[in-house]
């Protein structure tokens, strides 16, 4: 390069609006199977979300929480997005919690309380925050299997490129979510020198934890798809 300020950084789209939308549904189908559960944990600024994906039927849902201090109202024109919080409070695809972080043991007992009866394949989550929320979950009353991913090159290139495959072949069922749109249309990824992406989550106003809790469920539901069936051996009394 010559010597200029020059950005050097490959962005793209995490996936284009056009493919997303293909895969949206008025009639999704049922909760067929277990359930991964993708988390991405925010703080007082950022959104926290979670995305609930059944493999076998390709269904998927995703909510998110945010504090209520400031208003949502308030949040909006603080990150130019208008009324569009509101909305998706409306709608019932955003939450808000009292005070100005979202607890992280009140959102994970609601996030397994909405799949409360349902087997759970494994929860996954950033190892970035694996204290915050090994803590959640143990106080939410969660014993079952956690899986630790990253969004840095390794993890974080593997995961978009999994997602990526479930949204072109059209094995998941979403709702027409506002949430999702939003989250989406402002996922960005960086690629390195060799083409691998991660997510660009150092926006300042894009909230795209959403996008990330769908790629962490989606990802863990094509590896499970991918993975060879167990087979049960005889014993000899």
């Amino acid at each position: 390069h010559r010597n200029e300020r020059i950005n050097t950084e490959a962005r793209q789209l995490l996936i284009e609006l056009d493919q997303w939308q293909a895969c949206e549904t008025d009639m999704q189908p049922p909760r067929q199977g277990s359930v991964v559960i993708g988390l991405d944990l925010g703080g007082s600024a950022s959104m926290s979300a979670a995305a609930f994906y059944w493999p076998d039927s390709g269904r998927l849902e995703c909510w998110g929480a945010f504090p209520d201090e400031p208003t949502l109202a308030v949040r909006g024109v603080n990150d130019g997005v208008g009324r569009r919080y509101c909305d998706m409070a409306e709608r019932g695809e955003l939450r808000t919690f009292t005070g100005r972080t979202v607890p992280v043991s009140a959102w994970l007992a609601q996030v397994l309380a909405h799949v409360d009866g349902e087997p759970i394949a494994t929860v996954l989550a950033d190892r970035f925050k694996q204290g915050e929320v090994q803590d959640g979950l143990a106080a939410a009353g969660y014993r079952g299997p956690v899986t630790w991913r990253g969004f840095g090159w390794r993890d974080g290139a593997e995961d978009i490129d999994r997602f990526r495959r479930v949204i072109y072949d059209r094995r998941v069922a979403a709702p027409r979510s506002l949430l999702l749109r939003s989250a989406l249309s402002d996922a960005v990824c960086i690629a390195d020198a060799a083409g691998n992406p991660k997510l660009a989550k150092g926006r300042s106003a894009g909230r795209i934890d959403p996008a990330a809790a769908a790629v962490l469920a989606l990802a863990e539901g094509e590896r499970m798809a991918t993975r060879p069936a167990v087979k049960r051996r005889l014993a000899w009394a």
